[in-house]
């Protein structure tokens, strides 16, 4: 024990002198407090150590393990608590790690597993380890003197610390540290307490900070970096166990372990971040060609930078400096330096390119990420790691990626405390690594089994199910993957975007191979994924801005964006072909009223005036969705716009760099530009003509070995053709080759002509009202307190505005008063009149004080109503922006004076609040005027709502109107109105023949009568549409129009006499008499009574010709006459006059013989009656019924006119109707 007690008191006294020694100087010259360092370091040295008497082993103190917890609280009391790095700065100093934990851990034995004081210094190390090796990583805003002090020493101590960890001299060190946690592992996940839980979490951070530790790049390497390598982490973890441990957990996620998950996914992102999938799964052979295939390309490389070299090596008279003065057109020189300007014209001027280029300054990282979350740097591996990395990867694949990834997904999903932003971005990137480790391991099995060649096995093959990675590609996942690259696109953290479109391409290469797949199920999963996936136009339309945004992210995301973006357009492309009635879901704006969104949710109405009054017209913006058939050409044209031409542009320009898989990308976008979609003007632009020029034919062009050369320099050969003849058909070309292409550019260099635009014009905004019955005065306290936050200024200038205006007014009004008095005293005599009604006021225009105040009188509504409240009015249209508001006349000055004061009272005391039970804010108080509705017109028709006009509806819009009645009193016509009148009653024999028709007869009758009533219509010609201009002096025409509408006219009354005389010598004949109106009607009612039971036929008529042609206009009236159609059939022999002009003769009349006597007495009687009711329009009822027939049958009055009312009364009772 003598020896570590003398180091202890030697350290203790060299403490106390370095003390003594600081107090004279100046404390300050110190990296760490001096106090400080004397207590850690005499508790290090108390710790233990080794001496000669030991053989050198590690002898652990009397009170180790009380030395391990006061360093442990002194990590974390004064490093952790104050924020400085002073105490593990001087356990670094003491080296306590790799002299004191490590062979501790070293010198724990299997068979002391039990011990527990052992286990207890053990757990001690172990926490101790953990803080010591966490990684240092603080942005500039968190870094202060002390760390900036400490960090650097800190660093190359952690390299120090890992490399003794993995070569320690017992190479137990991961191992025993396992042994630390087994204990707790085994207990089951119920059993355990917290202190478990934390050993374990302890354990797992230890090998995360292992993992993580790198060489510092700022430092020099000194040949040991290969001893803290990823190789070296892989080949310790592989040989202690550590990968193993690793496996089991993650194979038990979710039944035995639970909070481990997002520490597994943090060491596996540490462990496997750069490393090249495809070098990772190829054999021993094929891994060695490749690298002999890389080496021989470089060393060609090589020799041709040498061959190029050499022919302008320099000698011996040409090692002098050289300067070139060239003059340039404006009379201006520059000077090229060098002997290499001398060897031609074209090497003088791209020399003087050279010097021209302008290295813009870089400005600093607006999001600044941690080094160690980079991903895109790649590492190599020795082979010996690569052989223990591949197994650990293909048995991980086999049975711990479904637990372990599906259970991290649920915490992101859920926002778990233990889930930090860092990790979503490794979760998004491991999927991706292990998603292409899938496919390259399937496509390393499907080669070998082809180079076997062997039928048995071809027979027995059956190929592997995609279900060991079915956790990462259901529809929860691909929410989660959307909703994180759009968050992480509009924060512009461009980290987490990278990891977003490495994992969105990996699941898109994965669905190909499944849709690839000889199994069914695989194939049914991948049609729906892909369903799902191109359904959202917002997938879409996100790849298109991240390829569009690219700026200056690095090369990895430009290598990533690309990557996505043609991957995504050749999958879409193939899936749109197959696809054809493919849909997609865009999104848009929409207006929905609160109302409807009320009744939608079913809310119940407690008081209609209130919810009228809280909810009526007060709309709000929504997204609602609607589907739309997918056009690709249509998509893949939103590519080809100059920013996206920029982001492939500055992808090639590292050709040299690229691979064949790379150039073969550039080629097949630029050829998609150019060829299939048509655009190519897009690529006309001088930079990206030079770089194309200088692949094909420049001095550091692709190699002709190349296997893509022979691709490229046929695409650049076409491109150049039709550039050149796009300059002849548009020499505006040759100005446009130096800029951008915009759309508008872009169409008139395609089509010679600028494209047809329709500019929209602004809409005026809703009108707004107050709500309730509200004076004047409180509804312009209202919007005064609305506009009094943030618009104040606009309440300052309608109060100047009101002031102006009311001065103004009264200064007229008082001249108007001094004229009204001058002219009174003038003529005193024209006192009384009263005066002049048109001596108004002058209306004042409303002027804005600026161009804000114009823009707000039309798009603000609230400051509109204000103005509406105070009086102002607008003129012209309402969506007119530069209308006028003026001051009207009716306004006075008092009036004018009463609002401004109005308002410069609430403005000094505004009120926000109104209500006294239920206070509401003054916003609340508005609401949106509701619009007049248009009434619809008597004959609006509710069943033609569906907009499409028939041609027949097009031919009536054209025919001229029916024309009205006449005027003129015609003594026939009278006589027939009056029996009309007489005659309205309804006969019920009639309803029951037509009381059975169906619908189809209903419909047809209706489609005669309408034909009918439109052939009727398209005789007519109306006076209506007759003007001034067509009555011309022409005597003799008019003179003849006359006279052949009085003999027209003449017949109709000699007709219409004939048929009433015709009625009643029939009565004479048969032995009656003309009764009186009074007996009239009570025959009417008898005979009514008993047609019930019979129907009423004229026998005088049955066989006249009149009988026949009647029956047959019944029929025509019953198909083709509406219910106020004036035909002739419609009314028998009783026709208008007027409707005989086309030549349309009514039915002739004849009568059998009658007798002389009764003849006269009958129109004697009939004119008698007639001229005694001619004043009065009235005729008195005639019954004209015959008598009774051999077969009881009565006879219908005067030829049937009673049947066919019957029948206009049926069609009366139609929908038509």
């Amino acid at each position: 024990m003598s020896g570590y007690v003398q180091r202890a008191a030697v350290s203790v006294l060299h403490a106390g002198e370095a003390m003594e020694h600081l107090q004279i100087d100046d404390a300050s010259q110190s990296p760490v407090d001096p106090e400080v360092r004397a207590y850690v370091y005499s508790l290090v040295s108390a710790l233990g150590g080794t001496g000669a008497d030991e053989e050198g082993r590690y002898v652990l103190g009397d009170d180790a393990l009380a030395c391990l917890k006061d360093l442990k609280k002194w990590l974390k009391l004064y490093d952790e608590k104050a924020n400085r790095l002073d105490v593990a700065r001087c356990l670094a100093e003491a080296n306590l790690v790799s002299g004191d934990l490590l062979p501790i851990l070293a010198g724990w034995p299997e068979s002391a597993t039990e011990d527990r004081a052992k286990s207890k210094i053990a757990l001690a190390c172990l926490e101790l380890l953990v803080p010591l090796t966490w990684p240092i990583e603080k942005n500039d805003m968190q870094m202060t003197k002390n760390h900036h002090r400490h960090t650097p020493y800190l660093q190359l101590a952690q390299t120090s610390y890992k490399r003794s960890i993995l070569e320690h001299d017992s190479a137990t060190i991961l191992r025993n540290a396992v042994r630390i946690g087994l204990p707790s592992m085994a207990l089951p996940i119920g059993e355990r307490g917290n202190r478990d839980e934390g050993i374990i979490k302890l354990l797992l951070y230890f090998f995360r900070n292992v993992a993580l530790i790198s060489r510092p790049q700022n430092l020099q390497d000194e040949g040991k970096g290969s001893e803290v390598s990823r190789s070296a982490t892989i080949e310790a973890f592989h040989r202690q166990e550590v990968l193993a441990l690793l496996l089991t957990i993650c194979s038990n996620m979710g039944e035995d372990f639970s909070t481990q998950d997002t520490v597994i996914l943090e060491v596996f992102f540490h462990l496997l971040k750069g490393i090249d999938v495809e070098n990772l799964f190829m054999s021993k052979k094929e891994l060695r060609s490749r690298n002999d295939d890389e080496l021989k390309s470089l060393l060609a490389q090589e020799a041709d930078m040498h061959r190029s070299y050499a022919r302008n090596a320099p000698t011996r008279h040409n090692r002098f400096g050289t300067m070139i003065r060239v003059m340039r057109d404006d009379n201006s020189y520059s000077t090229v330096t060098g002997q290499d300007a001398l060897r031609g014209g074209q090497q003088t001027l791209s020399k003087m390119d050279q010097s021209k280029k302008w290295n813009k300054p870089k400005g600093g990282a607006k999001n600044k990420e941690y080094s160690s979350d980079r991903f895109d740097v790649p590492v190599a591996l020795t082979e010996s790691a690569t052989t223990h990395l591949r197994a650990f990867v293909e048995e991980f694949l086999d049975s711990g990626f479904n637990p372990i990834f599906n259970h991290i997904r649920r915490a992101i999903e859920r926002e778990a405390e233990r889930v930090l932003d860092s990790h979503k971005q490794q979760f998004f990137y491991l999927v991706s690594w292990f998603l292409e480790a899938e496919r390259v391991r399937r496509k390393a099995k499907k080669e070998a089994s082809k180079k076997r060649r062997d039928k048995k096995i071809e027979e027995t093959f059956e190929p592997d199910s995609f279900e060991l990675i079915a956790s990462v590609l259901n529809q929860e996942s691909f929410i989660l993957l959307n909703r994180f690259m759009q968050t992480a696109l509009d924060l512009k953290y461009w980290r987490d975007v990278h990891a977003g479109m490495r994992c969105f391409t990996q699941i898109l290469l994965i669905v190909q191979d499944m849709s690839e797949s000889p199994l069914e199920d695989d194939q049914e999963i991948a049609e729906n994924i892909q369903n799902r996936i191109f359904y959202e136009e917002s997938t879409h339309d996100r790849i298109i801005s991240i390829l569009r945004g690219y700026k200056d992210q690095g090369f990895g995301y430009l290598d990533s964006c690309t990557e996505l973006s043609h991957v995504f357009l050749r999958i879409l492309e193939k899936y749109s072909k197959e696809n054809v009635d493919l849909q997609v879901r865009s999104r848009r704006r929409a207006r929905k009223s609160k109302k409807a969104a009320a009744r939608e949710c079913g809310e119940p109405n407690e008081d209609d005036e209130d919810q009228a009054s809280e909810i009526e017209d007060v709309a709000e913006a929504e997204r609602v969705s609607r589907e739309r058939r997918f056009d690709f050409r249509r998509f893949s044209a939103k590519f080809m716009t100059q920013a996206c031409v920029d982001t492939f542009t500055i992808f090639t320009k590292y050709y040299a760099d690229l691979s064949n898989e790379q150039l073969k990308r550039a080629h097949r976008y630029f050829y998609r530009v150019a060829f299939k979609q048509e655009s190519s003007v897009m690529l006309f632009r001088l930079d990206i003509v030079a770089l194309f020029n200088k692949m094909i034919k420049g001095p550091d062009c692709l190699n002709s070995s190349n296997p893509l050369y022979k691709e490229w320099d046929q695409l650049v050969r076409q491109l150049f053709k039709k550039l050149f003849k796009k300059l002849d058909q548009r020499p505006e070309l040759a100005v446009e080759l130096l800029f951008s292409k915009i759309h508008s550019t872009t169409f008139f260099l395609e089509y010679g002509y600028e494209k047809q635009t329709i500019s929209s014009k602004s809409r005026a905004p809703a009108v707004l009202e107050v709500r309730g019955s509200m004076t004047l005065e409180e509804q312009i306290g209202v919007m005064v307190a609305i506009l009094y936050d943030g618009k104040i200024e606009q309440i300052d200038w309608l109060s100047k505005t009101l002031a102006s205006a009311a001065d103004e007014r009264q200064s007229w009004e008082a001249e108007a008063a001094a004229k009204a008095a001058e002219s009174q005293a003038q003529s005193p005599l024209q006192a009384s009149s009263p005066p002049e009604e048109n001596s108004k006021a002058p209306s004042i225009t409303v002027v804005p004080s600026n161009d804000a105040l114009r823009l707000a009188m039309f798009k603000e509504n609230k400051l509109r109503l204000l103005m509406t409240l105070v009086g102002f009015e607008r003129l012209g249209i309402d969506d007119e922006p530069d209308a006028t508001w003026i001051i009207p006349s009716s306004l006075s000055s008092p009036d004018l004076r009463h609002r401004c004061e109005t308002i410069e009272q609430h403005r000094q005391k505004p009120k926000f609040e109104y209500g006294e039970d239920e206070p509401m804010a003054a916003e609340e108080m508005i609401q949106r005027k509701p619009a007049e509705k248009m009434r619809r017109a008597e004959y609006d028709d509710d069943s033609d709502g569906d907009g499409i006009v028939s041609d027949q509806n097009m031919e009536e819009e054209f025919l001229f109107p029916a024309g009205g009645f006449t005027n003129k009193s015609n003594p026939y016509k009278l006589a027939l109105d009056a029996l009309k009148k007489k005659q309205r009653k309804r006969y019920t024999a009639v309803s029951d023949d037509e009381g059975g028709l169906d619908d189809e007869t209903r419909e047809a009758r209706h489609i005669a009568r309408v034909l009918a009533e439109l052939e009727k219509r398209r005789k007519i010609k109306s006076n209506e549409f007759v003007g001034l201009s067509d009555e011309e002096s022409d005597e003799e025409r008019d003179r003849e129009f006359f006279a052949k509408e009085e003999a027209r006219r003449k017949g109709q009354a000699n007709k219409v006499m004939d048929a009433l005389i015709a009625g009643k010598i029939s009565k004479a004949v048969e032995g009656e008499t003309v009764k009186p109106a009074a007996e009239s009607r009570k025959r009417k009612s008898e005979a009514v009574v008993e047609d019930k039971r019979k129907r009423r036929r004229g026998s005088f008529l049955e066989d006249s010709d009149f009988i026949d042609q009647s029956s047959d206009s019944d029929k025509d009236a019953d198909l083709g006459e509406g219910a106020g159609s004036s035909s002739p059939a419609r009314h028998g022999p009783f026709a208008d006059s007027s409707d005989d002009e086309d030549g349309d003769e009514d039915t002739p009349l004849s009568s059998p013989p009658l007798g002389g006597h009764s003849l006269s007495k009958a129109v004697d009687a009939f004119q008698g009656e007639v001229m005694s009711q001619e004043s009065a329009t009235k005729v008195p009822e005639v019954n004209l019924n015959n008598g009774d027939e051999a077969d009881g049958e009565d006879d219908a009055p005067v030829a049937s006119t009673a049947r066919r009312r019957g029948r206009v009364a049926v069609l009366g009772d139609s929908e038509d109707e």
